[in-house]
């Protein structure tokens, strides 16, 4: 079975390959596919963004398409960035300057009131109607959708030089290293990405037997 993942981000496309790795599936990227739009993320909510560039692959592709839309929400700040974590500084932001936001609009924030999780979508998009009802509620015609979640707070300053967007200053609740200082085992393990694609992989397991982890 071929999957395209839907997005261009190398370091995403890296911690994708491997949370999957060992399923019985050939992953591509839209790379393999030239003549595929670029797709904008301009939806309210992670779900419809990762709904819509799923879908957008898919038909692009006619083939199977793994969408992430994934950011992190500060309680503090009302859930911001949010949607908008990749382009928190601007549209020409970068991880630098998206952190660099942060960190001066929580700078008199107390530890207490540094909360903050990520969240992840992941869409599952077919080219038609999905043969089998889904395990998980969501989605919307031929797209499913898997959520994850990992609860933690914000430091006040970067620490780690793995990972990349806001790992550098989220610590996960119960450690006090940043995913940044993670090995990428150890993140993927905490991680919303990796909660997200392991929904994602029982799925495949029930409704797809035959590509079950090898």
């Amino acid at each position: 079975m071929d999957i395209v993942l839907a997005t261009r981000n190398k370091k995403k496309v890296e911690e994708m390959q491997r949370i999957l790795n060992g399923m019985d599936i050939n992953i591509l990227t839209p790379d393999d596919f030239p003549s595929c739009p670029e797709v904008e993320e301009d939806m309210d909510t992670f779900e419809g963004n990762a709904v819509k560039k799923a879908l957008a692959i898919t038909k692009c592709t006619n083939k199977i398409a793994v969408a992430d839309d994934s950011g992190l929400e500060v309680y503090a700040l009302n859930g911001a960035p949010g949607v908008m974590s990749a382009r928190y500084a601007g549209e020409d932001a970068n991880d630098v300057s998206n952190i660099g936001k942060l960190l001066n609009e929580m700078k008199n924030l107390p530890d207490e009131q540094r909360g903050a999780r990520f969240v992840c979508c992941i869409a599952f998009a077919y080219p038609d109607t999905p043969p089998v009802p889904p395990l998980i509620k969501g989605g919307q015609g031929g797209v499913i959708t898997f959520f994850g979640f990992a609860e933690g707070s914000i430091g006040r300053e970067p620490r780690g030089r793995m990972g990349f967007g806001y790992d550098p200053v989220f610590y996960p609740s119960g450690y006090n290293m940043t995913f940044a200082e993670m090995s990428p085992e150890e993140k993927d393990a905490l991680s919303h990405r990796g909660k997200a694609l392991e929904e994602f992989k029982e799925y495949m397991k029930v409704h797809y037997p035959e590509y079950k982890e090898i």
